[in-house]
Parts: C-alpha cells; structure tokens; sequence
C-alpha cells in the first residue's frame, strides 16, 4: 500500500512529500500548544490538540504500511478524525483569541487543506473518485 499517492488538487503529492508535511504539521502544532496560557483551560485544551494534531502523521505512516486496501482506508479514516478534530480545537483557540497573532488561523488553514487531501485519498482507495 505504500504507493498511494494522495493528491492536492493541482497535481499529485507523493507520500513522502505529505508525511514530511504531516510531521511539519505536527511540529507546528505542538509549537502553538506551548505557547497557550499555562491556566486549566490553556492545558486542557493544549492537551487536547497536542493529542490529535500530531496523531494525523502517525495514522497516515501507520497507513502507509497498511496490509491491505480495506487496512488502509481505515487507518487513513482515523487520519482524517484527528485532522478534522485539531481543526476544531484550533477553531476554539483562535475564537477564543487564546494566541494574539495569526499562528492558529494559519495552521486551520493547513489543517483544513490536509483534511482535503486526507478525503479523496480514502475515497480513491475505496475506488470512488470525487
């Protein structure tokens, strides 16, 4: 399963080059995390995205080594909750204006275009093509 290819819109991604955004993602978001207020709310909700945003690289290795299509597509899925959950918590953190610049409305940005490749690419495997 390795060869999966997901793509962007505008031409294919290779794997490689996703998982090595999926890790600048992760580090990203663990950056933005570390600078959230230290208070309950500030750990709570730092906890949570720390948990998920990181989680989505992970799921798409675990993917990439999938032993079979159906193996694939569900690993791939787990990906795309945990994209689609740091999305929501990064929507909180900018609402709640818990960081004073733009690097929350940044990353939302990035996770709302990984959820977009992360999509396709389940419904690709399963052979329906959007």
């Amino acid at each position: 399963m390795e060869n999966r290819q997901p793509t962007t819109g505008q031409r294919e991604m290779r794997g490689d080059e996703l998982a090595d955004r999926l890790i600048d993602f992760a580090v990203q978001i663990i950056a933005l995390a570390s600078r959230l207020p230290k208070d309950a709310v500030g750990r709570h909700i730092g906890g949570q995205t720390v948990e998920a945003g990181p989680s989505v690289g992970a799921h798409y290795e675990d993917a990439r080594g999938a032993e079979s299509k159906a193996d694939f597509v569900h690993k791939l899925g787990i990906g795309l909750r945990e994209c689609r959950e740091t999305r929501y918590w990064l929507r909180v953190i900018d609402r709640a204006k818990m960081i004073s610049d733009d690097a929350p409305v940044v990353l939302l940005s990035e996770a709302a275009e990984l959820c977009a490749i992360l999509g396709p690419s389940i419904l690709n495997a399963k052979g329906r093509r959007q």
